[in-house]
């Protein structure tokens, strides 16, 4: 409801064209800026290579594996792993050695000696340097590929019911910052007469308490969330230890100790502040709780910029601080939106005064969120092809939608606003004085007799019809209000749109950049488990130039992705009928990648059939199938056809 503030003076035309216009030209500013481009910026940590590479096939056995990152990542003894064929360790099992030097990040593992010939599997699991968890998982093979029993779990780090939970106290942590910072600024700012309204009350202990709450989870799953996945070791002591002195660990502690502060700040707001009479002194201890609140308030917001995507990358300096003024704008804005809910659904005495305030309040905040969103996707986005291409980007467009939508809510709001007076206000504070006084003047007189036994108890009676009388009258008067009533039901719209806003700003945190996702795909290597593929199905015609050397060669190779394959080849004759030849080869090649030729030696099953089990693709990628076919002593051909595998 705050994009329209400034034109408060303006005819009822101007202002939503004003509006727009300065809408579409923070849309525009935002997109212009991210075609504009910038140097490498990381969040989500990723792999980008490794020696051995993914499906490299090496002569004799490496020393050690190592394995290289977009940015820092912590390790622990077990973050890198290599299993033999029969899933056996590998490595030595020692925590991985830091190979790092200049701007590269590497680690690696040293293996034992005399390994065997096969196919070896890298499974390794870190957390990058935004705090969240990382995994994936790659092959290689010695001498030649071969079977693996190695099945690794399909949920990736940070998954599964811990991952869950965990990410519900995240949720709730925005919701309960939002609540806590922004209905305390409201109370401050625009509407000092809240702090003795027990709704602004509940509002802002209630949020103190969620974001409370939702800490405390965060730091007991942050250890199962990273590692085991396993709710039991969220009291495992030495796990907390761990985590504690990790830089999230840090924040979560630096978060609970500011939450004791901020209790200090709510008990003085709503307990000294509000019962103050006196003008002068109240002004004083305003000032003083705005700045003391406005301290705790930007500590809190740091414990995210300190610990999360701003503390990486490019300008990190900078980002940490538009973080924090980025959280702050979205409090003040969101939970001043939601107290001001309260207050129309909840309290009759809000007056138009403190309604205009907040949103004049609120388009500051807007105006902060529009400068510091185009900063903040500069850095995480940086081209067109990561806004639409990837997760981050899809996200940030949503959000960006959401926000116009909100605009153009508030926009409905602000003209409630304009149309706003003070008259129901007066009028309910007269019916409470007539309410108030009408018992007294209509009470029977009690006999003198029984008039100390009667009078407390019939003086409590009295007092709860007056109240009751009172706030039925006050719901009266504040529904039949017809302004107040459509302020409301826009604001309640606002709030929704508010919501879903709220939730995708918090998806966002947890999603790895655009920019980091793009430069993760243009890697050696996607560290991911293997893709899901389908049966591929070849037929080549070929010809060895001697007698009957005429047929066709059909291949299933099921089912078609990275792993463990079986192969099926048919040769079929000129004339159609199942054709046995004394040879059959294949080779499969990755030319994108110089992996191959794989040769696949097939076993004869029937007449025109052969097949082989087990056959080894070690990755995703366009594979080249050479088929050899003898069909005499002298005469045999090579043929050759691209499969899409996985």
């Amino acid at each position: 409801m705050s994009a329209t503030a400034p034109y408060a003076g303006s005819s009822p035309i101007r202002r939503p064209v004003a509006a727009a216009a300065l809408l579409a030209a923070l849309v525009s500013l935002v997109f212009g800026l991210l075609l504009a481009g910038a140097g490498p910026a990381s969040a989500h940590a990723a792999l980008t290579g490794s020696d051995p590479q993914d499906g490299a096939v090496v002569d004799t056995a490496p020393k050690e594996v190592t394995l290289s990152f977009s940015e820092a990542i912590a390790v622990g003894d077990d973050s890198i792993r290599v299993l033999d064929p029969s899933g056996k360790r590998a490595d030595t099992e020692a925590e991985p050695r830091d190979l790092s030097e200049g701007g590269t990040v590497r680690y690696g593992v040293a293996l034992h000696s005399g390994l065997p010939d096969g196919t070896y599997t890298v499974a390794w699991q870190a957390i990058s340097a935004d705090s969240h968890p990382i995994s994936g998982a790659f092959t290689f093979s010695i001498g030649a590929p071969s079977e693996t029993t190695v099945a690794l779990s399909s949920q990736e780090a940070g998954g599964g019911p811990v991952g869950v939970v965990y990410d519900i106290a995240r949720y709730a942590a925005y919701g309960g910052f939002v609540l806590l910072v922004g209905g305390s600024a409201f109370v401050l700012v625009c509407w000092r007469g809240g702090a003795s309204a027990l709704p602004m009350q509940r509002l802002v202990v209630r949020g103190w308490l969620t974001l409370t709450a939702a800490t405390l989870v965060m730091l007991l799953l942050r250890n199962p969330y990273t590692g085991s996945g396993k709710f039991a070791d969220a009291f495992d002591l030495v796990g907390l230890q761990s985590v504690l002195d990790t830089k999230p660990g840090a924040a979560l502690v630096s978060r609970l100790l500011l939450l004791g502060a901020a209790a200090l700040f709510i008990a003085v707001l709503f307990g000294t502040y509000a019962r103050r009479e006196d003008e002068q002194e109240r002004k004083d201890l305003t000032f003083g709780l705005a700045v003391g609140g406005g301290v705790v308030a930007a500590g809190i917001a740091a414990t995210w910029a300190m610990s999360e995507h701003a503390s990486t990358g490019i300008q990190a300096s900078i980002a940490m601080p538009v973080d924090v003024a980025h959280l702050l704008a979205v409090a003040a804005w969101l939970g001043g939106l939601a107290s001001l809910l309260v207050a129309l659904y909840r309290t009759p005495d809000i007056g138009s005064a403190s309604v205009r305030r907040f949103s004049a309040v609120a388009f500051g905040s807007v105006v902060v969120l529009a400068a510091t969103g185009i900063y903040q996707s500069w850095r995480q986005v940086g081209s067109w092809s990561a806004l639409t291409g990837t997760r981050y980007g899809q996200l940030l467009i949503i959000k960006v939608a959401l926000i116009a939508v909100l605009l153009a809510v508030a926009w409905f709001s602000r003209r409630w606003t304009g149309r706003l007076t003070d008259t129901s206000v007066a009028s309910s504070g007269a019916e409470e004085e007539d309410a108030a006084t009408e018992p007294e003047n209509t009470a029977p007189a009690a006999p003198d007799e029984a008039s100390d036994d009667v009078a407390p108890e019939r003086a409590a009676q009295l007092a709860r019809q007056r109240a009751v009388l009172t706030a039925t009258k006050k719901k009266r008067i504040r529904d039949a209000d017809p302004e107040r009533s459509g302020l409301r039901r826009s604001v309640l719209a606002e709030a929704a749109v508010a919501v879903v806003l709220l939730a995708v700003t918090t998806m966002l945190t947890s999603t790895e950049p655009g920019r980091t996702e793009e430069e993760a795909a243009g890697g050696a290597t996607a560290a991911t488990a293997p893709a899901a593929g389908g049966p591929v199905n070849l037929s080549m015609p070929f010809d060895t130039g001697g007698r009957n050397g005429k047929g066709t060669v059909r291949i299933d190779i099921d089912p078609g992705r990275t792993g463990s394959n079986d192969l099926h080849v048919w040769i079929d004759g000129s004339d159609g009928e199942p054709m046995d030849v004394p040879e059959l080869k294949l080779a499969l090649t990755l030319e994108s990648k110089d992996i191959g030729p794989l040769p696949v030696v097939p076993d004869r099953l029937a007449e025109g059939h052969w097949t082989a089990s087990g056959v080894q693709i070690p990755m995703v990628g366009d594979w080249k199938i050479d088929v050899t076919v003898r069909t005499s002593d002298i005469d045999q051909v090579t043929i050759d056809k691209n499969a899409k595998i996985g």
